[in-house]
């Protein structure tokens, strides 16, 4: 197998090149790669793009729109951000994350796109290496992180970005959001897949256990210490390791960890004897570690050393258009007798609801209304009374036909809208009108229409 090319370099060693001496040195690249004209046009394609969406050599003479996501006018004219646009704007490199369709279905993709110039310097080609990413989906899966909506598409390519270096990654995101399973997808994108994945709760440890727990210690260092014992940092060697709400760690023991963090030394408790620490670290924490800072209960130091690279993991409540595709994913991963479905009024319940709790909240209302269905189908009465009473008119999603990407008819889109619309607004008719461009008589008219459809 080829040795992958460093993607930083392209630019340079393709300035000047003509198409056919580009379109023939494609396959240097493991990841699927084609060469693009400013049109869109797929000039070449190397073996591994051809392999994962089914075009030849030229494309089958499709766009790149067409080939990746079966779309008929460019990303940015159909909600995502088109970096071919953005590259032939800026004449600069650029970097977005993506869904395509593939031969294997839906699946996330940083797509990295490199602008080509001739000897005169102008812009004449572009190269788009496609990275697939194995540790999320965009639909329903057993494992990994699932989603494709704005708010985790964004901490998604964040993941992308930071995952291939050694920077300390510092995950910020409300209790049951999952700041676990993006640990995890951090270190499975990194050089240290191969090594360990040593998360460690920092919640509820007194400083001597905890202290204990992380350097290990040596036989009578304390009471109870009948035997030496190696702590998690020697456990994390050549992996990653994950400190769970970093922001519970006792005061005293902050300044230890700081020099860990800056010498990549310790030492047992109970012993003088250095040894060198080799782990990448990752922490999370729902805490706001800048307000801990302020109120003098974390080091500033500290924070700034675990910072590097800060992550927002979003809410489920910013997540709505998930809420399908994580339930169905979280029915595969309960441990039920049959695999329950949601019914569109149980659906169109949760989409409402603001879900405190999160993910791990969305899992436990699943596993009950799994458990008081009858049968296979999930209603709004088995989600529990906290859940439907808990839904507020002001947290309804927008229609459904706005941002599931499916067309359908314009009346059908147009009432669906309206009756949101109405739903939501907190004012008058004539001031709802005049928020949607209307008479207050053409409102009425149209208002009066739903009311004969429903």
């Amino acid at each position: 197998m080829n040795e992958k090319l460093p993607t930083e370099s392209v630019p340079q060693w393709t300035r000047g090149l003509d198409r056919d001496e580009v379109v023939n040195i494609l396959d240097v690249f493991q990841e699927p790669a084609i060469l693009l004209s400013p049109d869109y046009d797929i000039l070449g394609a190397n073996q591994a793009y051809r392999h994962l969406y089914e075009v030849d050599a030229g494309g089958n003479g499709q766009r790149c729109y067409e080939a990746s996501h079966d779309f008929r006018r460019p990303c940015d004219e159909a909600g995502e951000t088109c970096p071919l646009r953005d590259t032939l704007a800026t004449g600069k490199p650029n970097r977005t994350l993506h869904v395509h369709h593939t031969a294997r279905g839906k699946e996330h993709v940083d797509v990295e796109m490199f602008p080509i110039h001739g000897s005169d310097g102008k812009l004449r080609y572009l190269i788009e290496v496609l990275h697939h990413l194995p540790v999320s989906s965009p639909q329903a899966g057993e494992q990994g992180l699932v989603g494709q909506s704005a708010a985790f598409n964004e901490m998604l390519g964040l993941v992308s970005r930071v995952a291939p270096s050694e920077a300390s990654v510092l995950l910020q995101g409300e209790s049951g959001t999952g700041k676990e399973l993006v640990a995890r997808a951090v270190h499975d994108q990194s050089r240290r897949a191969e090594g360990p994945f040593v998360p460690v709760e920092c919640s509820g440890l007194t400083e001597t256990l905890f202290e204990s727990e992380l350097f290990g210690h040596e036989r009578g260092a304390f009471t109870g210490a009948t035997h030496a014992k190696a702590g998690l940092v020697e456990s994390a060697a050549g992996g990653t390791l994950f400190l769970d709400e970093i922001g519970d760690v006792p005061h005293g023991l902050q300044v230890k960890l700081l020099r860990l963090l800056e010498t990549r030394t310790f030492r047992r408790v109970g012993s003088t004897e250095p040894r060198r620490a080799d782990f990448r670290l990752v922490c999370a924490s729902h805490r706001d570690l800048r307000q801990l800072v302020r109120e003098g209960e974390f080091r500033e130091d500290l924070y700034y050393r675990l910072s590097t690279f800060p992550i927002r993991v979003p809410p489920l409540r910013e997540r709505k258009a998930d809420i399908p595709i994580l339930s169905q994913a979280l029915f595969e991963r309960l441990e039920l007798p049959a695999r329950p479905y949601l019914s569109p009024g149980a659906r169109e319940v949760l989409e409402r609801y603001p879900f405190p709790g999160n993910i791990r909240e969305l899992r436990n209302i699943l596993e009950r209304a799994a458990l008081l269905s009858d049968g296979e189908e999930i209603r709004a009465e088995h989600l529990g009374t906290e859940v439907t009473e808990g839904v507020d008119d002001r947290d309804l999603p927008p229609p459904r036909a706005l941002a599931d990407g499916e067309i359908r008819p314009l009346e059908e889109v147009e009432r669906e809208y309206l009756r949101y619309a109405a739903t939501v607004h907190r004012g008058d008719r004539r001031s709802l009108a005049a928020r949607l461009g209307l008479s207050e008589r053409s409102l009425y008219r149209h208002l009066q229409r739903l009311d004969d459809a429903l």
